[in-house]
């Protein structure tokens, strides 16, 4: 089988692309990528045979020049995406969601190829709302709002080999002993946590700042003022703008505080972590406040919105997740069976079956 996946350039959209992607090769099938210019650090080591680099554009204000921009755009990602599917003629086209999917699942379209698209979020963004018309919707969360009548099949979220690699039994903090607090949140995400996290564990008591290990992701122009503030207060900090081995620092971790994107919410539940989940404000489709209270109703996280979030509650939150290990285990007990692990093996079938056009629920 031949299969073209689409994918926005960023990690969100693409780690789940390159979990389906790994899973199909593995059976033998032929795999190749279209995604955007943002997708450049991730063309090396992307399990494909071709990866196709197209134009694509959303609208960010609505002025004439930016219409026409927009329109020009996606009219050469459309020719681009039509060149690579007549040429490598695929049996199914997988969109992994992002505007940059748009030209390329309308080319599917166009060509009558079978298509699904793979919905990370609790609930559907613009862009796959649009694709979903056409399209069979592959669900990470088993509820997913903003579907309307679409066919859907829930397989869950595919995440990468390194974050199955990452798995291990949760092992709580002796009640003295190093308690270790991971802090990440993304390239939109990182800069609150600047602001916040810093002060908010100077408020906590000493002895619990004596027993703190701090691994946190900060902008480079925040690095050197969140590590003083660490230094300040005497914590232990690893601070750094992006980690390469983050699903292994998952997985070392006693407390996630993190964002609440789609990627985020599967690996805390493959790998099995509790967390405090503050989702990313003022998105239209609010897909990060779906996503963690999804997560926070199995009793796995806490949702804490950023509009009330304050160093002072913050720092009630640490001390007392620090204060109670039995909880933070049976919590991360609860992300694990939210997770749904053999997710890439699901939506690798379910490519399988669209591709032979067979007839769906």
């Amino acid at each position: 089988m031949k299969a073209m996946l689409a994918a926005g350039g960023t990690g969100g959209h693409l780690f789940p692309a390159e979990a389906l992607a790994d899973a199909l090769r593995e059976r033998g099938h032929e795999v190749e990528l279209i995604t955007d210019e943002r997708a450049r650090p991730f063309m090396d080591t992307f399990p494909a045979s071709a990866v196709h680099l197209v134009k694509a554009a959303t609208l960010a204000e609505k002025t004439p020049q930016a219409l026409f921009r927009m329109a020009t755009r996606n009219a050469s990602g459309l020719a681009a995406s039509l060149r690579a599917m007549r040429a490598m003629k695929p049996d199914v086209a997988v969109g992994f969601g992002g505007y940059p999917t748009l030209p390329p699942m309308t080319a599917a379209r166009i060509l009558k190829i079978p298509s699904i698209v793979h919905e990370a979020n609790a609930v559907a963004g613009r862009a796959n709302r649009r694709l979903a018309r056409h399209a069979h919707v592959a669900t990470s969360f088993p509820d997913v709002g903003g579907l309307g009548l679409a066919k859907r099949t829930h397989v869950g979220m595919p995440v990468r080999p390194a974050v199955m690699a990452a798995k291990r039994p949760y092992e709580a903090a002796a009640p003295e002993g190093t308690f270790r607090l991971l802090v990440f949140g993304g390239s939109q995400g990182a800069r609150v946590f600047a602001d916040i996290v810093p002060p908010a564990v100077a408020k906590l008591k000493e002895v619990d700042r004596a027993r703190l290990k701090i691994v946190q992701q900060a902008r480079p122009e925040d690095e050197e003022r969140v590590r003083a503030a660490y230094d300040e207060a005497g914590v232990s900090a690893e601070i750094a703008p992006f980690f390469k081995d983050l699903p292994a620092r998952i997985a070392d971790a006693h407390l996630v505080v993190a964002r609440s994107g789609a990627g985020t919410v599967a690996e805390l539940a493959v790998i099995g972590r509790p967390s405090l989940l503050v989702p990313l404000p003022g998105a239209l489709d609010q897909d990060q406040a779906h996503n963690a209270s999804a997560l926070a109703a199995t009793g796995a996280a806490k949702r804490l919105d950023q509009g009330i979030l304050s160093p002072s509650r913050l720092a009630h939150e640490i001390g007392l997740a620090m204060s109670m290990p039995d909880e933070l285990a049976a919590a991360a007990e609860k992300a694990a069976g939210f997770a749904t692990p053999n997710a890439a093996e699901a939506l690798a079938d379910l490519a399988e079956r669209v591709a032979a056009r067979e007839p769906l629920a």
